[in-house]
Parts: structure tokens; C-alpha cells; sequence
């Protein structure tokens, strides 16, 4: 049996999003409670103030709002990208015999819920919404968890982080696949030039940080022009970025050190006061009762946890896969509550797949925020009364776990 060593970045990565997680709450409480006040007129029209940029031939127009939404989130999704690498390279990821379990999980948890908003839509406008349910918000989840304190077992933070980091990983290729319009072939392929280029430096022992932030621009132009969503170019950018042998001094673990702070302090809040600014109209109520808000409001309450558990057990009854040391399946079905918590990435999707319809974004919102408010307080609830009293001190990685 092997040992669960946590490494000094994975503690300050989970201490980073608890806090970030805290923070995203705060910030959407703010927003909301302005955006519900005699100046939520102002509030409204300060994300929709334009900002324009030229270089050179480079002329960029944007409010406020969409600057936040497609240009400080492609540093959110570089950050994802870089978190997917350390995972995949050296993290719970790297070794199959671990990546397995919260791997199926995640897919549980992205193709139930999906499917449930699918089969509340199937032939409606509203279609396009089946990727909204099926992202967890890592920083929420984390800083819900948190309030657990010391009850927590090591090995539950790292499943769900890399249960998180996999449906991130589902998103951002749904966003790239199905939300991409007037597709130019032309910006497109050279946008992944720049990608090829990169990972040739990468190859070559190229480390500079001007190099691959310069041309992380340049893709991140061509990209937006392409009409895939630019804030892809961060997730490309961070696996064209060295990992190396992954010791503290490669240029992928620099990085993802320097962007957690600014990420979860800054941009992530950010993100949340320019889009959660929701004025509840009179016929919200009402509302909850379409087809779309059904969709999301089960996809994320009902369809996550049954995803990620259902699997879960497949998986473990096939001899694919154990439960982690501390873990049972109390445990594991409060963790897939947890997962519910969509926020950050289904807002997101949301402002891609309902984009012109300002009334339907404004309803899916609310169907988000109720949904992650109802994951957040069962999952708490349900995790406060299964998990134990007192934690181990040593925990194994992997450990049988009878039924």
C-alpha cells in the first residue's frame, strides 16, 4: 500500500480555490443584491461600457462584459489547462489504477446530466442548452467542502478536484465542438499554427515566458476571429507550455503557481459580478416551470449525483476501480451532490448556447443559481452527516471497501 503524499502545490491549490470558492459567494451575493436596487440601471450599464483596443491593424470593440467573458476567462482556462497537465503528468491522474474512478465519475456526471436536460428539451429551441448541466465548478465545490473542516478526508478533496478537473476538461470540448458559430477554416488553422509552433519550442527545450505569452496572444486573436471561442486558446496554450520532469522549477508549475491568486481572486470573482447581476423579473417563479430551467435545475441536482455514483459503482463492480481509502459510498453520493454545483463553467455555456436570447440567459441563470445553492446546501448536509467525527492520520491511496 502506498501512502497519500500531498504535494505542496495540491495543498496550496486546494487552499487557493476554498478560498476563491468563498470569495465567488460573496461576490455573487453582491451582485445579485445591486442588481436587485435602485441601482441596478447603473450596475447594468457598467458592464455594457465599451472598451476598444487597436494595434496596429488590430481594432477590438468590446463592452466590459465580453472583454471579461472572452479575454481574462481565457487566463481562467489556462490556469484549467495547466491543472489538467499537473494531473495528467504527475497528479491523481498520472497512474491509471487512481484515474480511473474519478474519471468514470465524471463522465457519469457529465452524460446523466446532459441527458436529463435533453430529454426535458429534445426538439426545442432550448435544445442548445444540454452542455449547461454538465460542468462542476471547482472553486465552489472546494469552498462548500471546506466548511468541513478537518472532517474531510484527504482522498475525498482529491477526488472531487479530479472529478471537477475531468468535466472541466468535458466542457471546454463541448464548448470548442458545439458552440462555435461562422466557423473561418482560415483563422482557424492559423491559430493551431501558432499551437504547432509552441509545441515545437515546447520539444526543443524552448523555456522563454515572452515567447509563449506573445504568440498565447496571437492564437488568442486568431482564435476569436475563427468564431471558436477564444477562451479555448488557454486551455491549447497550457499544454504547449513545458511540464518537464515536474519539479518546482518547470515552466508549467511556474505558471499555474503565479495564475492561482489572480484567477481565484480576481478574474473568477470578476466573472461572477459581470454575469450573476440578474434583476429577478415578476414571472421568474413561473419560469422554473420550463422545460429548459427543469432541465438544468435536474440535470444539476438530480442527474450529477446519479451520474457520478452510478458509474462509480459500475465501475467497482466490474473490478475497474475501488473507492479511495476513507471513502464510502455514503460518502461518495454526498460528494456527487457536491458536484452539482455548476455556477462558473454552466454560466458560461449558457452566454455561448443562448446567446441573442438575453431572456433565456437571464432564466437559465436563475435556474444555475438555485440549482447550485440546492447542490451546495444538500451536499453540505448530506456530507455533515456521513462523514466521520475524527479522520485517520495515514491514509492509503487505494483500499478495498466491502459493498
Amino acid at each position: 500500500m502506498g501512502r497519500i503524499k500531498l504535494t505542496q502545490l495540491f495543498k496550496e491549490f486546494f487552499q487557493s480555490e476554498r478560498t476563491g470558492g468563498l470569495i465567488l459567494v460573496i461576490c455573487t451575493i453582491i451582485s445579485l443584491l445591486i442588481a436587485n436596487s435602485s441601482l441596478s440601471h447603473e450596475y447594468d450599464h457598467l458592464w455594457h461600457l465599451h472598451i476598444n483596443l487597436s494595434f496596429g491593424q488590430v481594432d477590438l470593440n468590446h463592452s466590459l462584459e465580453e472583454w471579461i467573458n472572452d479575454g481574462l476567462m481565457a487566463v481562467f482556462f489556462l490556469l484549467v489547462g495547466l491543472e489538467i497537465e499537473r494531473e495528467l503528468y504527475s497528479g491523481e491522474l498520472s497512474q491509471f489504477r487512481n484515474a480511473i474512478l474519478p474519471i468514470l465519475a465524471a463522465i457519469g456526471g457529465m452524460a446523466i446530466p446532459s441527458l436529463t436536460h435533453f430529454l426535458f428539451n429534445h426538439g426545442k429551441p432550448t435544445q442548445q442548452g444540454i452542455g449547461i448541466p454538465m460542468a462542476t465548478d471547482i472553486a465552489f465545490s472546494l469552498g462548500i467542502l471546506s466548511l468541513l473542516g478537518n472532517r474531510v478526508p484527504v482522498s475525498l478533496k482529491i477526488f472531487l478536484t479530479a472529478l471537477a478537473i475531468i468535466d472541466d476538461l468535458g466542457a471546454i470540448i463541448i464548448i470548442a465542438v458545439f458552440y462555435s458559430r461562422n466557423l473561418s477554416l482560415f483563422h482557424l488553422f492559423l491559430a493551431l499554427s501558432i499551437f504547432v509552433i509552441l509545441v515545437v519550442l515546447n520539444r526543443l527545450k524552448v523555456y522563454s515566458f515572452w515567447i509563449y505569452l506573445a504568440a498565447g496572444a496571437i492564437m488568442w486573436y486568431f482564435m476569436f476571429k475563427s468564431g471558436i471561442h477564444a477562451a479555448i486558446t488557454g486551455v491549447l496554450l497550457a499544454f504547449a507550455i513545458p511540464f518537464r520532469n515536474g519539479n518546482k522549477k518547470n515552466p508549467s508549475d511556474s505558471w499555474e503557481r503565479a495564475l492561482h491568486k489572480p484567477v481565484n481572486y480576481f478574474i473568477v470573482p470578476l466573472f461572477a459580478l459581470a454575469n450573476t447581476g440578474i434583476h429577478i423579473p415578476p414571472d421568474w417563479y413561473p419560469n422554473l416551470r420550463s422545460n429548459n430551467s427543469l432541465g438544468i435545475m435536474m440535470g444539476l441536482v438530480v442527474g450529477k449525483p446519479l451520474g457520478v455514483f452510478s458509474f462509480s459503482w459500475i465501475a467497482t463492480k466490474l473490478k475497474w476501480a475501488r473507492l479511495p481509502y476513507g471513502i464510502n459510498w455514503k460518502i461518495l453520493f454526498g460528494s456527487g451532490v457536491l458536484a452539482g454545483i455548476g455556477f462558473t463553467m454552466s454560466i458560461f455555456i449558457t452566454n455561448l448556447a443562448f446567446k441573442g436570447d438575453p431572456t433565456l440567459v437571464l432564466h437559465s441563470k436563475i435556474a444555475i443559481l438555485l440549482a447550485s445553492l440546492s447542490a451546495s446546501t444538500f451536499g453540505l448536509v448530506i456530507l455533515s452527516l456521513v462523514l466521520p467525527k475524527k479522520i485517520a492520520t495515514k491514509h492509503p491511496v487505494i483500499a478495498e471497501v466491502d459493498g
